[in-house]
């Protein structure tokens, strides 16, 4: 018997107001993909549907604003073991896609880095909701990874205790190599985040706190402002 949260093709192109066609188009392209019934059947959820039609960055903003507190399972990696197995997913579809053979490793790189970073660093000291938000949407070519974790100046302050600001600690995150125990050089993820972005057609909008970072696509250059919208963790959007 199929589950209640279960549509057929023909009910989701009603939904989307798109046709059959096309949704088993966007299924060989990685941009919209059912599970397939014992009988080869493609089958969609509504759960799936509204996601697709949901803007990734709105879910993600009011996630980490605390303006939600729930995320459905898709988009909701709780260990670093369920976002690694995610990552891994998004890589290989990704790699189907003929224009972004170039790039597509390091896409995967730079979402890979930035959501490392939240576990790592927020490791035993979640403010309240452990794990990260993880979306991404490869019709319109972006990725959106937050956390509510401690964010990036009071991870930094306990390395650096002369920051004294949000702007200033996502500055040093990007541009220093911050070591909290010699000899290791720790605190690569994010240069290493920048050198990718300057040589490729990879962009990068960074809030943490009070701060905003844009940085983009093949650039160098950082510009770091006031955060529109102040909160606890770290929001990034990754377009290419």
């Amino acid at each position: 018997m199929p589950k209640n949260d279960d549509i057929s093709i023909s009910e989701a192109s009603e939904i989307l107001h798109v046709s059959e066609d096309t949704l088993r188009r966007w299924d060989k392209e990685g941009k919209l993909i059912p599970v397939r019934s014992a009988g080869g059947q493609r089958i969609y959820s509504r759960t799936q549907l509204e996601i697709f039609q949901e803007n990734l960055f709105i879910l993600a903003q009011d996630w980490v604003l605390g303006l939600t507190t729930g995320l459905d399972s898709q988009l909701y990696c709780e260990n670093s073991s369920v976002f690694a197995s995610r990552l891994t997913k998004m890589q290989q579809i990704l790699g189907q896609i003929s224009d972004l053979l170039p790039i597509y490793s390091l896409i995967v790189l730079v979402a890979g880095e930035i959501g490392d970073n939240s576990f790592a660093h927020n490791l035993g000291k979640w403010p309240d909701i452990t794990g990260v938000f993880f979306g991404y949407d490869i019709h319109k070519r972006h990725i959106v990874l937050a956390d509510r974790g401690v964010g990036v100046f009071a991870t930094l302050k306990r390395v650096k205790p002369e920051l004294q600001s949000d702007e200033e600690a996502l500055k040093v995150a990007f541009t220093e190599v911050v070591s909290g125990r010699s000899p290791e050089a720790r605190g690569n993820g994010l240069k290493l985040v920048r050198k990718v972005v300057s040589e490729n057609p990879i962009g990068i909008l960074f809030r943490t706190g009070e701060a905003e970072l844009i940085l983009p696509k093949e650039s160098n250059e950082l510009d770091i402002h006031k955060n529109p919208k102040p909160f606890r963790g770290v929001f990034v959007a990754i377009t290419f």
